[in-house]
This record gives structure tokens, C-alpha cells and sequence, in this order.
């Protein structure tokens, strides 16, 4: 019996034993009761924060820390109604339990709404010993104050350029050795939730006081950025266009992975290049043929996939090989959603780099529909020409639906962002759309259902923006 089965089998209640995997088991319906196992933090400093206990056969026990971490901790907040991991202590940060070591080895994926949902050991059966007792630390029902770090610049307090207070003055960090562990000890530190990207080059705009850290190192463990290593206070050799930032996944900014063709003609032509950990690499071609090539066109917004060359067509790219064996059905809006090997896992050479060539060379005038202030063209706040005059939209209902029309309409690929709050600053002329609902599939925001033309209940500090992927490497 497969896995999907007997865990559908369990939810109806129809089986009376526990049921195999293989990997452990899962939690029986005699076992416990089939709405949640019952679960404990205790000697903590309150009930969001403690030594991790459930309750089997009526007797409370502890769980070993063995292949435990934020995972498994953000399962135990959700079903406690305490926020957002922090994180995952092990070796009974929170004392030594006594009696039963209860459960092991638990795999969870951090989605579930209760550790029944996840896989184990038998119960009682494992290795441990109580100074092996995991805990865990949750942010609590109300979002933690951010103390000595925060975002700012950014659409709101989980994306933008990271700060932090030293001798009660903020300053900025330097984006030397930035990366993604670095970004996930901020939004764990700041209760946003996890990495999504670690932007640098003052992506969120330039500081203007003291540059109060450089060549940050963190390991994504730590609770804290002030416990990563780094040079001494104010040390650095670096400018503001140097500061970096963090995008946490709390900010409501979705990324789909960033990719460019190189070496090309144009644009839209050229070695197949992908962003991963803030490195670019490119792609081997095994098995790559018309459907990936599809979905990189799509995804650049370079129309139809003409044809999908192998073996180096635009040269040998240098560095790293980050995917291989892709299998896309050529539907996708994005590389990220077709099966591929593990990140960097391959055994190919530069002589096998992927090439695409697609139908439009250019980029399609954005006609009656542009995004201004931004970074580049393809973000920015929208504005709409409408009787010969240029008007901004505005936010209400705003959402990934409406941006991707807008990212189509002007051949910027996919939509990353859906943004409001003027977060590239406030239009200067008239309003001329409210309560824009498009579907996705529109050619044009003009297609979309809205307010007749300049009604609204609006003023301008809820311009809607956009990201789109188009021209956003970084983003």
C-alpha cells in the first residue's frame, strides 16, 4: 500500500493499526485522536518558548532532537497558535525531561497543521537520551518588536534595505560575502518568516548614516545577526551603493527563479543562464528541447520558443552547472515549477550549456500602459494613457492576477510582485482606475473588469506597482 493511500485511508478512520512507509510511520488513529496530537513548550519563558512535549496514552513525554529543526518547529507554533518559528533548539536548551522520550526522527515539511501529519518513528522507539530533548521557540501570538534590526525602504517591514542599531544610531550593512544565510537569520531575527532573496547593490536605496557592518557571515542558524561573525563595528571599506538588503517570505514577494539568455544576438536569444544563491550558472542540456525553451521564453516574455539549440550554440559559460535533466511539459510560467536533478547536481561540462532562441527580439512597446520610478522598465508604479493624459491605478484589490496582465502587456515575463502603498512613490495626475480584477490570462489591463475611467475612492499614496521578471536579475 503506497503512502498516499494509507494516509487516506487513516483520515477516513477505516484502519485501526499504524500505518508503514518507507521512511517510519505515521501517527494511528488509535494512537491519538485524529484532530491533533496534543503538545506542550514547557520551561520556557512562556508557552510560545519551550522544551517540546506530547501527550501519548495519557502520559507526557519528550521528543529527540534527531533530524530536528525549523521544520518540525514551525509545525509545533501553527498547532499552538504561536506565530512564526525563531527557531529550533537542540540538546535540551530548555532542561533535561523526565520519563518518556516519545517520538524521533520526525520529518515534517512545515506545512502540516499538526506534527500527526508528519512522519516518525514508532512511538518510544529511538536511541536517545533526554539530553537530546529538542524545544522549540515561537514568535508568539503578536509579532516580536524588531529590536536592533530592521528593513526599511522596502513595500513593508519584512523586504528592504537591513539596518541595525549600534551606540543608539541605525546603520547600514555592506553587501560583501551577503548571501542567503545571512538573509535568513534577519527574517528569523525579525519573525518574517524565511529567506526569499538577498538582494544587494542598495536594491532598496542608499543609506544615509554609518555602515555599521561588513563581510557578514552567518551560518542561517543563529538567532541573531549580532551572533554571526563579522568585521569589528563601523570597520568596512565600502559605499552606500554597496548596502544590502533582505526579502523575507512574510513580505507577500513571491520569486520565481531569475533567468537570462547570454552571448546572444539580443534578449531574447542566447546561452540559458539561472540565478541560485545569488550566483549565476547555466543549465546542461540533457534532455532540453522545445518545451523548456517554451517556458524561458514565457518566462522573459520573449514570445514563442523558435528552437532550443544544445551543446554550447553561444559558447561555453564559465563557473557553476546548476541544472540538469529538466522535464517541463512547456505550460510552466516559470523554471521553477519542472522537475529537474538537485541544484549543481550533474555530471556535465560547459560543452553541454543550453541555448534558447525565441520569436520576439525585442521588447514590445509598452503602448498604453508603462511603469515609471522604478529600477528599470520593467518595475515601477503603473500608469495607464487614457484621452492623451498618463493616470496611476489604484491598489484596492491589487494583486498577482492583475500583475501578470501588466508584466504581458509590457513584454517584461512574469510578474514577481504585486505591490501598493505607492511604493514607488506617488503619482502626480489623475487616478484613472479603481478596483482593477483581471483573471491573468488578459492580454491587457484594458480587458480587465474596473470602475468606469476616473472613478475611484482613492488618493495617490495607493498607487499600485509592479515587479515583473523582465529586466530584474536581482529581484
Amino acid at each position: 500500500m503506497g503512502v498516499k493511500t494509507a494516509r487516506a485511508l487513516w483520515r477516513k478512520s477505516t484502519l485501526s493499526h499504524s500505518l508503514p512507509s518507507p521512511w517510519g510511520v505515521f501517527f494511528s488513529p488509535e494512537d491519538v485522536d485524529t484532530a491533533k496530537l496534543e503538545v506542550r513548550l514547557v520551561d520556557g519563558p512562556n508557552h510560545c518558548s519551550g522544551r517540546v512535549e506530547v501527550l501519548h496514552k495519557d502520559v507526557w513525554g519528550t521528543v529527540c532532537d534527531d533530524s530536528w529543526d525549523l521544520r518540525e518547529a514551525k509545525v509545533v507554533c501553527r498547532q499552538l497558535g504561536c506565530g512564526t518559528a525563531l527557531s529550533a533548539p537542540r540538546e535540551s536548551k530548555y532542561g533535561e525531561g523526565k520519563g518518556q522520550i516519545w517520538l524521533s526522527d520526525l520529518n515534517c515539511t512545515g506545512t502540516e497543521a499538526s506534527l500527526t501529519e508528519c512522519e516518525a518513528k514508532p512511538w518510544g522507539d529511538n536511541f536517545c537520551n533526554h539530553v537530546e530533548d529538542a524545544s522549540v521557540e515561537c514568535s508568539g501570538e503578536e509579532i516580536p518588536e524588531p529590536g536592533p534590526i530592521r528593513l526599511v525602504g522596502g513595500p513593508n517591514r519584512c523586504a528592504g534595505r537591513v539596518e541595525v542599531l549600534h551606540e543608539e544610531q541605525w546603520g547600514s550593512v555592506c553587501h560583501d560575502s551577503w548571501d542567503m544565510d545571512d538573509v535568513q537569520v534577519v527574517c528569523r531575527q525579525l519573525g518574517c518568516g524565511d529567506a526569499v532573496l538577498a538582494p544587494i547593490g542598495a536594491k532598496f536605496g542608499r543609506g544615509t548614516d554609518t555602515i555599521w557592518l561588513d563581510d557578514v557571515n552567518c551560518t542561517g542558524t543563529e538567532t541573531a545577526i549580532s551572533e554571526c561573525q563579522a568585521r569589528p563595528w563601523g570597520e568596512h571599506n565600502c559605499y552606500h551603493g554597496e548596502d544590502a538588503s533582505a526579502i523575507c517570505s512574510d513580505s507577500g514577494i513571491t520569486v520565481s527563479t531569475s533567468v537570462r539568455l547570454v552571448d546572444g544576438p539580443n534578449r531574447c536569444s542566447g546561452r540559458v543562464e539561472v540565478l541560485h544563491k545569488d550566483v549565476w550558472g547555466t543549465v546542461c542540456d540533457d534532455h532540453w528541447d522545445l518545451r523548456e525553451a517554451k517556458v524561458v521564453c514565457k518566462q522573459l516574455g520573449c514570445g514563442t520558443a523558435l528552437s532550443a539549440p544544445r551543446e554550447s550554440k553561444y559558447g561555453e559559460g564559465k563557473g557553476q552547472i546548476w541544472l540538469s535533466d529538466l522535464n517541463c511539459t512547456g505550460t510552466e510560467a516559470s523554471l521553477t515549477e519542472c522537475e529537474a536533478k538537485p541544484w549543481g547536481d550533474n555530471i556535465c561540462n560547459h560543452v553541454e550549456d543550453a541555448s534558447v532562441e525565441c520569436s520576439e527580439v525585442d521588447v514590445p512597446e509598452p503602448g498604453p500602459v508603462r511603469l515609471v520610478n522604478g529600477p528599470n522598465n520593467c518595475a515601477g508604479r503603473v500608469e495607464v494613457l487614457h484621452e492623451n493624459q498618463w493616470g496611476s491605478v489604484c491598489d484596492d484589490h491589487w494583486d498577482m492576477q492583475d500583475a501578470k496582465v501588466v508584466c504581458k502587456q509590457v513584454g517584461c515575463g512574469s510578474p514577481l510582485s504585486a505591490l501598493g502603498g505607492a511604493r514607488f512613490g506617488r503619482g502626480p495626475d489623475i487616478i484613472w482606475l479603481d478596483d482593477v480584477n483581471c483573471t491573468g490570462t488578459e492580454e491587457s489591463i484594458f480587458d480587465c473588469q474596473a470602475r468606469p475611467w476616473g472613478e475611484h475612492n482613492c488618493y495617490h499614496g495607493e498607487d499600485a506597482d509592479v515587479i515583473c521578471a523582465g529586466n530584474c536579475p536581482s529581484l
